[in-house]
């Protein structure tokens, strides 16, 4: 499957570091979204076994249960036709006691160019952290037409995958 749909973009792995790539729109979302290991493991598990973008309400098609480098992975958004498919790779996992997480990059058929993370982190205060940090532009003629409505939707959906976590982190 990654060889009909190679990555349609460069700067592989860069999510991984601070400093983000220049010609590219930049997100960088963090939000607490609960305490303490027990919420730390259950937000790990979502994010790394697909379960917090499902509870967005994406669909999810991946070649593994959890995110490991090199898996193809679409997640998709809408209706029937006006379902928005995006064929991703995962670039990077870190499966770590404090810190959990993956990115993936957009291959060929993606609406964006570019690379997302999704990361958990399990703070010295017993605070659970989720951060989202992304690079990207358009790649297809509609994302170009939406111009700036992108990266506000690119926010939102950011902060539905911190409430979904925080829902799924709260203790029973």
């Amino acid at each position: 499957m990654s060889a009909a749909r190679p990555l349609n973009y460069t700067e592989v792995g860069a999510t991984r570091h601070a400093a983000l790539p220049q010609r590219y729109r930049h997100l960088h979302h963090r939000t607490a979204v609960g305490h303490g290991p027990a919420a730390f493991e259950a937000a790990g598990d979502a994010v790394t076994g697909w379960g917090m973008h499902r509870a967005t309400g994406a669909r999810v098609l991946a070649e593994s249960a959890h995110a490991e480098p090199g898996t193809d992975v679409e997640v998709s958004l809408g209706v029937g036709p006006l379902r928005f498919r995006a064929p991703c790779q995962v670039i990077w996992a870190e499966h770590s006691a404090d810190r959990r997480g993956f990115a993936y990059g957009t291959r060929r058929g993606h609406p964006e160019q570019g690379e997302e993370s999704f990361v958990v982190e399990l703070a010295a205060d017993g605070t659970v952290w989720f951060t989202v940090t992304a690079f990207s532009r358009p790649a297809r003629w509609y994302t170009r037409l939406a111009g700036p409505l992108v990266p506000v939707l690119q926010r939102l959906y950011a902060h539905g995958l911190g409430r979904a976590l925080r829902e799924i982190a709260a203790p029973a």
